[in-house]
């Protein structure tokens, strides 16, 4: 399934850091470029500036916390909600609890996502309001 117009807004294909299987972080984290999470992360994660950045999570990655990013490709658990300004690719194996912010949305089947779906056009384009998830 694919939402939107603008297929110019898919994510980077460049990976500038990565969080191996079996790391696990705990702590909020904020980058820019490229990230790629094949382990765990109990916090949030932000991009670093206006730049454009990308966040790939694996089928083994598992994100407890909020999401803001511009483009997100999704393929693993993520317990927060979601907000991409761009571009978000929920995959096959996909399970996100927590609501979804997108411009540009897809969706392939088998992804599950439990919480809304909102198109950022239907909320404008400032930024969503979004709470950080406290670590415990």
């Amino acid at each position: 399934m694919f939402f939107g117009r603008n297929k110019r807004s898919r994510p980077q294909n460049r990976i500038d850091s990565l969080i191996g299987t079996g790391t696990k972080i705990e702590g909020d984290i904020t980058f820019s470029g490229g990230l790629r999470v094949d382990g765990g992360i109990k916090g949030n994660v932000n991009e670093a500036g206006d730049q454009p950045s990308t966040l790939v999570l694996s089928e083994q990655a598992r994100v407890e916390g909020v999401i803001c990013v511009s483009h997100v490709v999704i393929n693993g658990t993520v317990v927060g909600p979601v907000q991409a300004r761009e571009y978000v690719e929920l995959q096959s194996q996909s399970r996100v609890t927590g609501d979804v912010f997108y411009k540009t949305l897809e969706m392939h089947v088998g992804a599950i996502v439990e919480g809304k779906l909102v198109h950022r056009e239907n909320i404008g384009e400032q930024a969503v309001d979004i709470q950080p998830v406290a670590i415990n």
